[in-house]
Order: structure tokens, then sequence, then C-alpha cells
């Protein structure tokens, strides 16, 4: 093979780099760089799946090993990515799940320090709960009463609720269960558990709707009632019985 005339060689230099080896040697930097700034454990985007290979859940992407995947998180793509979820985290008013505080703007986000830790927990199962039908004996309000254990809960962690209606969930059909609505319990490593109520107001003033966690026997209680048609309110006031 003639060397003498080749652009940018030399004989005994082996030529130049193709497109191939020049591209390997770029993933390979970058995965030096990547290992020096990023801890795989602690990063809330990577995933190993049960076929061995590596995901982005960020990006949804599938890499053959860590070294496509630590390149991948020094791309545009992954970048890009990181910012657009920084600015969301940031309009929804997140916050910092170690320091607690405000996460900062999409230029917070662009270096791959700035990759927020995310507790990944195994779900040990459902907890152990308990519902109870009640009625307020002065306005008859009907009501429940929900009893929830958690023995293995961490002592640092509560069990949160909220509200969600049947056009927020997809598990049923909204339209066929507008009539109802579901009541979220969460506290790690338990699985989050939905229960299906009825599609009324809630009573929230101080005393009709309350919550309460013991952390001595790890049961967490929450108690609501729905508020009453005008009748059932003044259901046995003077004057007013029909």
């Amino acid at each position: 093979m003639d060397y003498q005339n080749r652009a940018g060689s030399k004989k005994g230099g082996g030529g130049v780099a193709g497109w191939s080896e020049t591209n390997a040697d770029r993933r390979e930097r970058l995965r030096k760089l990547a290992l020096e700034t990023i801890d795989l454990e602690k990063d809330p985007y990577f995933f190993k799946n049960h076929l061995g290979s590596f995901e982005c859940k960020l990006c949804l992407t599938v890499h053959v090993n860590d070294g496509s995947y630590l390149a991948h998180t020094q791309g545009r793509k992954h970048q890009t990515n990181l910012a657009r979820r920084a600015a969301r985290d940031q309009r929804e008013g997140r916050t910092d799940p170690i320091t607690g505080l405000p996460i900062t703007g999409a230029s917070g986000a662009l270096g791959a320090s700035a990759i927020q830790v995310r507790k990944n927990l195994v779900k040990i199962g459902r907890p152990g709960y308990r519902i109870t039908k009640i009625r307020d004996p002065i306005s008859r309000q009907e009501g429940l009463r929900f009893q929830l254990q958690y023995p293995e809960i961490d002592t640092e962690i509560v069990p949160r609720h909220r509200f969600m209606s049947a056009f927020e969930q997809r598990i049923e059909n909204a339209m066929e269960n507008k009539q109802f609505q579901y009541l979220l319990v969460a506290a790690e490593p338990y699985e989050a558990v939905g229960f299906k109520v009825q599609n009324k107001e809630i009573d929230r003033r101080p005393g009709k709707f309350w919550t309460h966690y013991d952390k001595d026997t790890n049961e967490y209680f929450l108690q609501l009632l729905f508020k009453a048609d005008k009748d059932d309110r003044y259901t046995g006031v003077p004057g007013l019985n029909r």
C-alpha cells in the first residue's frame, strides 16, 4: 500500500483514523469523563433491565453497557432533557430531596453533578388497613375512618395522602366512574394504596376531617365526613322536623 501520498499520514503510522475509530475514541473519552463526575448508584435515571442492558429513564434509550450509558449522559439529548426537567421542577415548586432547598433553574442542571438523587427503595407490599363507616351523632353526616398499619416503615417517614378525581386516574373508565373519587395513601417502602369513595364534597372543618400518625404503633388514621344535604344537616333541630 502506498503511504507516501496519503494525506495526514506517514509510513508506519497506520493511516488516518476512520469514522468508527474516531467515534469509539470519543465515546471512551466521554466515559472516562463521566466516571469522574457521576456515581451510577445515585443516578435516578439509570436502570438495568432483565436483559442486562442499561436504560435511561429520562430519555427512554437503551445502551449495551455502562460506558455507552455514561457517554449518553454527556450528550446533547440527555443534557437538554435534564434542563427541561429542572425547569419543570422549578415551575412546580419542587425541592431537592437531599437539601430540602428549591431546585434551581435550567442553567443549574446542565452539569452531570446536577443529577438529583432519588431513593430507589424496594417495595415490600401493601400495608394492612381497616375501614369503618361512621356517622356524626349531631349533624348526622356520613363518613369513613381509615386505619392503616405500617410496621416496617422508616422512623423518619410519615404517611401522606391526597384525593384524586376519576378523570386523573387511568385504571378505570372515568365517565363510568365519575360518581367516585379516590383517596391515595403513600409511605415508603410500602406500595401506595387507593380507596374508591363517593364523589361528594368533603367537610374539612376542624373536627370533621383529621389525620393522625401514631409513631409508637406505626398506624396512620384518617377520618373524613361528607358534607350533608340541607335536610340531613338540620335533622333534629326544633321547629324544622318534618
